[in-house]
Formats: C-alpha cells, structure tokens, sequence
C-alpha cells in the first residue's frame, strides 16, 4: 500500500473485546491508506477471547493493523515478544540498569511534517503491573521523560504526540508540564473524559473503550485538531479479515454456552461489582473459615446480564484469572489495620473487606495472588485452592442440573 499520511488515529483499552469485533477491524483496515494507526495501552485481556486465544488473536490484529503502541498494565508481558516489541514506544520504562525497555520514539511524516510519537506509561499503571512481571523494570516521572526526549530530538520533529496510558486526569497535568506536545492520546482510567480537551496549545484527547470508538487528530492550518468518533457498522468485510473474523467467530461459539440462570438480584441488569464481591467475601469468610477477606471491585468487570449467564458473561465479569490465596501481612501493617487498607486502596481501588473490621489478631487473610504478591507479604504454605472465576459463579447463578461447578476448556 502506498500510503500519504495524514491523520493519526488512535484506539485504547480494546481490551481484548472482540464480541463485536468488525466494525472495529473494517475501519481500521480502511483507515491505514492515510492514517498512522496506534494504540494507548491494554490492548490484551479483559474478556474470554484472550482467555481462549491467549493473546493471538490480539497479536495478530495488532501486527497487521497498526504503526506503533504504547504499552499498558494488562498484557505488559505481550509487549516483549519480538513483533510487538518492534512497534512499541514507551520514553519512560527502563530496567534496572537504566536502558529503555522499549524505543523512545519514532519519527513519522503526516501531512507534510516530521512528526515524533512517543508514549509514557503512568506510574499507577506500572504499579498495578503483577510484581512478577515487572520484576527488573522500572518507571521513571513521565513529564520529566518527555522532556528529556524533546530535548535531545528537538531537531529532527515540527510536532510532538505523546501516546498516554496514565489516566485522563494525569495526561491533563502531563500537559500542562509539557506544553511542547501538540496531542496526548489519553488511556488507562475507563472515565467518562474523552476530551479534546486544550491545556495551552495542547490537545488532550481519548478514543472510546472496548472496541467501541477512536480518537482522531489531524493538522487544520498551523496546528492540530482532534475528534472522537464511534466505529461504524459495516455489512462489507475486508478479504483480508475474513480469516481472523472467522476465528473470533469460532471462539465466540464457545462463550455462547450458557452455564446457568442467573439468580436476582443481577438478573436483567448491569452487574453491580460491589454488590457481587460482598457477597462472594461473606460466603468465603465464613464458608471457608478465614480470618478476613480482602478483595479489590476491579478484580471484576460490570457487564450487563439477563436471566442465562454463559461462558462469556462469566469470563468479561472475572477475566484476568486471579486465584484466591491466603497471605501474610506485612509486618508494617499488621497491627495497623487502617493504614493496610488505604494502602491497598490507593494502589488497587476501592475494597471489600469481610468483615468489616478486621481482627486485632489477623496476620493473614484470604485475598487474589494478585494483591497477595504486588503488595502483601506474601502467599502462605496454606492454599485456598478456589479461583476467582468459580466463585462468583457459584454466587451469580444456579447450575443447570448435572453441569459441572467448575470452568472447562477457557485455555487456561
């Protein structure tokens, strides 16, 4: 393809939401001709299809669709695999002896003008990263990269554009400290701020989440515009993505099985987390016999529910996996209650804690690996020996009669 370019057109998020996934691909397999085609983070995990395909299905778009990709938090091991390695641009993630991880940037001509993309991952982010998969790594302020960047490349570019998976709000002070950039595509925080929003001469712009739309920015006259815009449905596929469409068709089968009937209160409704995981936490306090529990609301998913649950419901409410383990607390923290539970909040979102009050006594309660290895002490020699997954099953539906309690055949 002999390709002018002259826009930049940017997803964030998707991840892994391919149930409708042709309007997405159709526009941008079309949109290539002239645009730059890049991706703000978290492009993997979050829904069955990456339960499934393991991320090939992610790769594969990712590889013949797009120009670049800034890295996200969800998939950061994905990042490394040569191919996408090849397309990633991150100014302020190094390892431990100070070497960048990934490129700084790149230099595109769009409309004419030497234009530099670079990206930045938010410090929240990386910490929400699972430590065994950032062990080595490290983040460094990402202003103060951006500058040193532009520093040392002032040169060689007529415009900056910064690919951001930091958090809407964060990218509106990341502007506001570096007004040299000309557009941040924002990613990561899943708000209700898409922007373009102006900070000076700065464009802080985010394309809708989970496949659903894109953010666009193009030069008009001396500067720079930006859009959003929702992906178009479309009745003409592409040749070229009928074999990838047929895949996600294949796995989409598979999700479709229907695993039990909903019990109320969720029928019908979009799942209230909160609601959910208090539930699961009382059952596993008592029904298991721990001390306390501790689980975080985004270990779960809201997804809209009728009166079947199926296989795909269950893996988009619960879609990373975590398992349920008993863990130490750190010594800082285990007799100081309060403190281990801002802590934790800060750092993963807002708890459910069953029971309410933890024990003076507690030095261990049941919670995911994730929590249990990012920011305890530690797993103790004791298991829990349940997945995540399996109980809020359990909690969410009633079983048809004679079907299994546990899930079978999600690739894991």
């Amino acid at each position: 393809m002999n390709r002018r370019l002259q826009r930049i057109t940017a997803t964030t998020d998707v991840h892994s939401a391919f149930d409708k996934a042709a309007p997405m691909l159709s526009h941008l397999h079309a949109a290539r001709a002239d645009s730059l085609i890049v991706d703000c983070g978290d492009f993997f995990e979050g829904s069955g299809f990456y339960r499934f395909g393991q991320g090939q299905l992610e790769r594969d778009a990712l590889t013949s669709l797009y120009d670049l990709i800034a890295p996200g938090n969800h998939g950061w091991p994905h990042y490394f695999e040569p191919a996408l390695h090849e397309m990633t641009v991150c100014a302020n993630t190094t390892d431990d002896n100070g070497s960048p991880l990934f490129d700084r940037l790149r230099i595109k001509r769009i409309g004419g003008r030497r234009v530099a993309v670079t990206a930045v991952l938010g410090p929240q982010a990386f910490n929400a990263i699972p430590a065994g998969q950032r062990a080595g790594h490290r983040v460094t302020d990402p202003a103060q990269a951006l500058r040193e960047v532009m520093l040392e490349h002032h040169h060689r570019a007529d415009a900056w554009i910064v690919l951001s998976h930091s958090g809407f709000g964060e990218d509106l002070k990341l502007a506001a400290a570096c007004p040299f950039a000309d557009v941040i595509f924002a990613g990561h925080c899943h708000s209700d701020a898409y922007g373009p929003l102006p900070v000076g001469d700065t464009l802080v712009v985010k394309g809708r989440e989970l496949g659903v739309g894109y953010a666009v920015a193009e030069l008009v006259g001396g500067g720079w515009a930006a859009r959003t815009c929702t992906f178009p449905e479309t009745s003409v596929v592409p040749a070229e993505l009928v074999p990838p469409l047929e895949k996600i068709a294949f796995i989409g089968r598979a999700l479709s099985n229907p695993l039990g009937i909903v019990n109320e209160p969720y029928q019908n409704a979009l799942l209230d987390r909160r609601l959910l995981l208090d539930e699961i936490a009382a059952r596993l306090h008592t029904g298991l016999g721990a001390d306390a529990v501790i689980l975080n609301e985004t270990a779960l998913r809201s997804v809209p529910l009728g009166d079947i649950l199926t296989l795909g419901d269950l893996l988009a409410i619960e879609p990373f996996d975590n398992q349920l383990v008993h863990a130490f607390l750190p010594d800082v923290h285990a007799e100081d209650h309060d403190t281990l539970l801002t802590h934790l909040t800060e750092r993963t979102g807002p708890l459910v804690v069953a029971p309410t009050l933890l024990p003076p006594t507690v030095r261990s309660v049941l919670t995911t690996d994730y929590i249990a290895d990012s920011y305890l002490g530690g797993r103790t020699t004791h298991q829990a020996g349940l997945r995540l997954v399996d109980a809020v099953r359990r909690v969410l539906a009633t079983p048809f009669p004679d079907s299994a309690d546990s899930i079978e055949g999600d690739g894991q």
